[in-house]
């Protein structure tokens, strides 16, 4: 039997709190409550002509709420948990989060604003809305050539506006589209990787703020709630409000909870910060085996941070984002690459099933030879690569998303069954992917590049250089020929192979990105 006493619940006016408001009312009544929804209109919805960061103060979509629960005119609050402060009002608590939606973001565009070659598909110099400080200080260290104006109104009204041909393109949250179930099959519709594209603090979750004293209600709402979410959420949160963060700070953190294959429980935790919304950010990537104390580490190495000069075994590249949030950090970046690639002309092509590139070199010496590979399907070993693929007007079918290569290569061989693939390489390749597949006779390799050392007069001179980022086997091999590193300088490899490559030598890379990207390299130097 439903309780005597009717829980009042404080919500926004619009379509999507509206949702989040009756999926707790009907959660209270599955536990045999009765609840019903009063609505309050807020600061955020009420002042529509301003982006977020130009507001004052902060609890923008909170603060009428949390006044309606004070003054006792409702029991309970439901809130999106990204919109509050970290610190609740005196006598108010959060007595319970949700479940977590998917944190992603989604960009919507325009399909007369659709290019697949380019980087989420977005044509150059795009029009792009969205008035998140956080979500624009991200799209500028990705596309630089974007043009950012303010999008403000509920979620069916910022779609309505790119409907309307106001934007090339919007940035929305995958969770509120999914909850209100929208129609966007007009639209192209790119979801971005939270580990690449970091969310809000608890972004996708629910948080329900009752009165301190209010114990009875408090402990009704325990059955609600999820506690894992609870903990990583936590994590997040805590260090906006170390940052002493708002709305108005451009922070994404986003931390997952993950068991390894010996059971082992990690907490992993990426963060992305700048000072101001036009100011490309910082990466960073953290893991810790327990949640107390992590936020106070992670805040503590990112104020850390100095900035230096490091070197990276590649050559520069147009709109490079490994260099340019570095050196608008502060550091000094040398990009040179010490290896030459040179095309090998395929002796003989077999058609298969699949084609699998494990480096950006393999892509572009492949397609410059105009192979017969249609109806195949592709698999790529990181993001980088299949962006390379992206510019021969092809999209990855399969993408390896860890720093791992024999990881990618077990996830790989799940999908790839009984199928055929090819794997374009270079000369004398180590052949860690295909190493993980069981069936060899599937197995076809090609060799489309060989990579051949730099003469240079005299030693390789590097003394003032704080981090080495060597990117190959081969880019250590032809360095160590003439040069060194000393004990105080740091050493980032990219993959297993290079990090054994350096080993040979007597060094031991102090960092290994976990992904084969520009993000990935980002994390890695900043998190030293």
């Amino acid at each position: 039997m439903p309780s005597s006493k009717k829980i009042i619940i404080g919500s926004r006016g619009s379509d999507l709190a509206l949702w989040q408001a009756n999926h707790v009312k009907a959660q209270l009544e599955k536990a045999g409550l009765e609840a019903e929804i009063c609505i309050i209109k807020t600061k955020g919805d009420k002042i529509q002509d301003l982006p977020l960061d130009k507001l004052e103060g902060k609890g923008f979509f909170t603060k009428e709420l949390e006044d309606a629960l004070l003054n006792k005119e409702i029991d309970l609050a439901v809130h999106s948990h990204k919109d509050l402060p970290t610190e609740s009002p005196k006598g108010l608590v959060i007595a319970a989060v949700s479940e977590r939606e998917d944190p992603s973001e989604l960009l919507l565009i325009h399909k007369k604003a659709v290019d697949e070659k380019q980087r989420f598909s977005l044509k150059q110099n795009a029009i792009v809305g969205t008035s998140s400080a956080r979500r624009k200080s991200q799209l500028i260290a990705w596309r630089n050539d974007l043009q950012l104006n303010d999008l403000r109104g509920n979620v069916p009204t910022r779609i309505q506006k790119l409907r309307d041909g106001k934007y090339d393109a919007i940035l929305i949250a995958y969770a509120g589209a999914s909850r209100l179930e929208l129609p966007l099959e007009e639209f192209h519709i790119q979801k971005l990787d939270p580990r690449e594209f970091i969310p809000a603090p608890a972004q996708g979750v629910l948080a329900l703020q009752v009165r301190e004293d209010d114990k009875a209600l408090r402990e009704k709402l325990q059955k609600l709630n999820n506690a894992e979410v609870q903990e990583s959420c936590g994590v997040e949160r805590k260090i906006l409000n170390l940052f002493d963060g708002g709305c108005q700070l451009p922070l994404g953190a986003y931390c997952e909870k993950e068991e390894s294959e010996e059971g082992e429980i990690v907490y992993k935790v990426r963060v992305a910060k700048a000072e101001k919304w036009d100011a490309l950010p910082k990466y960073f990537y953290f893991e810790s085996k327990k949640t107390e104390g992590f936020a106070e580490k992670v805040v503590s190495k990112i104020n850390g941070v100095t900035p230096g000069k490091v070197f990276i075994s590649r050559d520069p590249r147009k709109n490079d984002q490994f260099r340019n949030c570095l050196e608008a950090a502060g550091y000094e970046v040398e990009a040179v690459s010490l290896i030459e690639i040179k095309q090998v002309i395929m002796r003989k092509f077999v058609k298969t099933d699949w084609v699998f590139f494990s480096s950006k070199h393999a892509v572009k010496h492949f397609f410059d030879q105009k192979p017969d590979v249609e109806g195949v399907k592709y698999g790529t070993v990181g993001k980088a690569t299949a962006e390379e693929l992206r510019k021969f007007g092809k999209r990855a079918d399969f993408i390896g998303s860890e720093g791992d290569t024999r990881l990618t290569g077990k996830k790989f061989a799940s999908l790839l069954g009984s199928k055929t693939v090819l794997f374009p390489q270079a000369k004398g390749s180590m052949k860690t992917i295909q190493l993980q597949l069981s069936k060899k006779e599937n197995v076809k390799d090609v060799v489309v590049y060989e990579t051949i050392k730099k003469t240079v007069d005299g030693k390789w001179k590097m003394d003032d250089v704080n981090v080495f980022v060597f990117t190959s086997p081969s880019n250590v091999d032809t360095y160590f020929e003439t040069g060194k590193v000393s004990e105080n300088q740091k050493v980032v490899a990219m993959g297993d192979a290079t990090a054994a490559a350096l080993k040979k030598y007597g060094v031991r890379a102090n960092k290994q990105p976990v992904s084969f990207d520009d993000i990935g390299l980002l994390q890695a130097v900043f998190s030293l």
